[in-house]
Formats: structure tokens, sequence, C-alpha cells
């Protein structure tokens, strides 16, 4: 018989399994804390606008309050005997950081990249042969290099592929087709610069050596990692956690989960479709704290999903013109005891040393009062931990009032 579930249970079910039940760390963030975010969550995805903070370090803020960057930094694009490299880039939901011992879970989709990028690399393979070749020999020679100084060393620079494409150039094409079918990684960063190098050097040796699973067993396996990773959810949620194509693979893997039972399909009241929870999925009956939840949060990253576990509507404006932006540029849903309450269009002003609050408003059922009181605390520890002296809100927006006569 299946189980049935309140939609305030899958909610809870849902925070608990996204690590928004456990207790923020008293002292000092370490990578142990790092770690345990990361069991939770699996991956964390990468995006280049940096109008607040780099998507890949809020995640961690929104978990763990105040921690140094630079154990990111670190973890991602650093390695030593003592503090191995714990993350890896490549595609998973999107542009991801993911533990390096998943490396091997993605070589299926390497192999697919391989087949359907060949067609539309073709022409440029013709009209540059041996350009991929000569970016392997380079980056050998010079990594972690990015694709600018590989363009100045094979005296390609200026040089354009035609017919679109963003522009880039011949080499960022070659770096980012190698990048997609595992002959390239990201050795570093510099700023938010992909600097290529190759995967033996970046990755453990033991990883390197790991042999490829079958492309049905490491679908299953991501599979679980994303019912980890979302405690309950709907099979298009678990194939969209690592966007795995076609959903004919996604269903097969749910099914065998469920034969081997470690999913067990249940009803959401009010979700029209079927869901499984993850037989160790944590139910808490109540949900405390706060958190500020950047537009990439894993949490919320699926807009429909966060729009049936939260009731909340949620859609990113970068895209569309100010003058019909609704809420605005960056929106950072709030996150207070389990529910999402409000959203504010935050923006780092480093010349004025401060955090401005472009627009804040209050869910329709929020108390305004409370809610402007636990975001303006919440706001200003993230103020604190960017480096900034002050919280400044702007007049527009349902919360406004009640937040500017908080932040005084």
């Amino acid at each position: 018989m299946t189980a049935t579930l309140g939609a305030d249970a899958a909610r809870r079910i849902a925070l608990a399994a996204q690590g928004f039940t456990d207790a923020r760390p008293a002292g000092e963030v370490t990578r142990r804390h790092l770690g345990r975010v990361l069991d939770r969550v699996r991956l964390i995805q990468l995006d280049s606008v940096n109008v607040a903070v780099r998507a890949h370090y809020m995640p961690l803020f929104s978990r763990l309050g105040p921690y140094p960057v630079a154990l990111v930094d670190d973890a991602a694009w650093a390695h030593s005997a003592r503090r191995p490299r714990l993350l890896a880039e490549y595609w998973a939901h999107e542009a991801s950081l993911l533990p390096v011992a998943d490396w091997p879970l993605f070589r299926w989709r390497m192999r697919d990249y391989e087949k359907k990028l060949g067609e539309r690399y073709a022409k440029l393979l013709k009209d540059s042969p041996g350009l991929f070749d000569d970016v392997l020999a380079a980056v050998k020679d010079l990594g972690p290099i990015g694709a600018g100084p590989l363009e100045t060393e094979l005296g390609l620079a200026g040089r354009r592929a035609g017919g679109g494409w963003w522009h880039r150039s011949s080499v960022k094409h070659a770096c980012e087709y190698l990048f997609a079918v595992g002959e390239l990684t990201t050795g570093a960063r510099r700023g938010f610069q992909r600097l290529y190098d190759l995967p033996e050097r970046v990755l453990p040796p033991e990883v390197q050596r790991a042999p490829e699973p079958s492309t049905e067993d490491a679908i299953r396996e991501l599979t679980l990692r994303a019912a980890t990773a979302h405690g309950i959810a709907t099979e298009p949620d678990l194939r969209d956690y690592y966007r795995i194509r076609p959903p004919e693979l996604s269903k097969q893997a749910v099914a065998d989960l469920v034969e081997s039972g470690v999913l067990e399909k249940v009803t959401v009241r009010g979700w029209a479709q079927p869901a499984y929870r993850h037989v160790e999925a944590r139910q808490p009956r109540r949900v405390h704290g706060r958190a500020l939840l950047c537009p990439f949060d894993p949490l919320i990253w699926e807009r429909a999903r966060t729009e049936r576990v939260f009731g909340f509507r949620y859609r990113i404006e970068i895209y569309v013109p100010e003058p019909k932006r609704v809420y605005g540029y960056y929106v950072f849903p709030f996150l207070l005891d389990g529910e999402l309450v409000a959203r504010v269009d935050l923006k780092t002003d480093r010349q004025a040393g401060a955090l401005r609050v472009r627009g804040a408003f209050a869910e329709p059922t929020a108390h305004a009062p409370r809610v402007a009181a636990e975001l303006a605390a919440e706001l200003q520890v993230m103020a604190e931990w960017l480096g900034l002296d002050r919280v400044v809100a702007d007049e527009r927006g349902s919360l406004a009032p009640a937040l500017r006569a908080v932040l005084g």
C-alpha cells in the first residue's frame, strides 16, 4: 500500500535532506563542515553573475553561516598532501563543483558529448586541423592556463570561429570541447576565469584509475545521490538534479531503486505526480532557523519543484528588461522556520562598503514585522561575511518600510 504524506511533511523532509535542520557551527567553520554540506547537496552550481556574491559560495553560507571562502577555493582549485583536492568541475547540474570521487560517474556523459558535439565541431576541425592536439600539447606544457594565453602561445590570438557561437575564439571552442569530453578539466581559476589543465594532474590517481561504470550503473548512482539530496521528489525532480537525459534512463533508475528498497513510492497531497522518498530521509517535526538563498541554491534551482514544495513561484529576472521586472535583477528568497517568506533583491556595493537591498517583498501570508527583524539580522551577518560595513535598504517593495525601520 502506498503511503500518503501531507505537503507540510514533504517540505520538512526536503529541508532536512538539504541540511536546513542542522545547527550552524558555533565556532570556526572547517573543512569537516564543508564535507557535511557536500554529503547533503552533492554538488554546487557555478555561475558567472557576481552582483552580490558568486553563486558557488552562497549555499555554504546559507547552511553554515559565515565561513572563510578559501575553504571552497582550496577544496576546488588547490591540492597538497595535507589538504587534498575535494572538488572537481564538470557539467552536472549545469557547470558545477562535485566531489572528485564522483568523476567516474560522468564518463558516460563525456562519451555522449563526444558523439553529440562531434558534428558541431566538425567545421572547426576542418578549418583548423590539428588544433585539438595542439591545445592538449600546450596545456600539458603550460597548464593550468586560460584560453587567452593559449591563443597567444599557439599564435592564434584574434582568430575567430565563424558562424556565431558567441564569437568565442577557436581555441576557446577547442578547450570547451575537450573539457566536455573529459580530456581537459579546470586546474585553477583566476577570478572567474577557468584555467585548463590535464585531468591526470588534477584528479587523484585512484579516481583516474577507477573503472568506468556502465551508463545504467552510473545513472542509477546519480539518481541515488539526487534522492539523498532531495529526501522526497518526483521522478522529474530526480532527473533534473544531474540533468539526466533521455528521461527513459532516469525512469529506469528510479524503478530499480524502488525495487531494491532504497526508494519508497509515496503520495503527497497536492502533488500531481507520484513521489519517491529515500528510505533514510528524516522527517523532522519542526524546522527552525533562517537563510538567504541565492537563485542557484539546490533547494530552489528547479522552479516547478520550488512552487510545489513551498507554494512559492520564483523566476530569475536577470534577462528580463528592467521595466518589466517584478521583484528585481538578482533576488534571494528568504527562508524562515521552514517557509519561504520574502524576496530580497541584493547587490554588493564595494565602493560604498554596503550590502544594498534594492527591493524587499514579503509573501502575502508572512508576518512582516518578524520577517523584517529576522531578515535584517541575517543581512547584517551576510554583510560582515562579505567584508562590508553596513546594510542599506531602498524603498522598493512591500517589506521595505519595515526592513528600513529595523535597520535604522
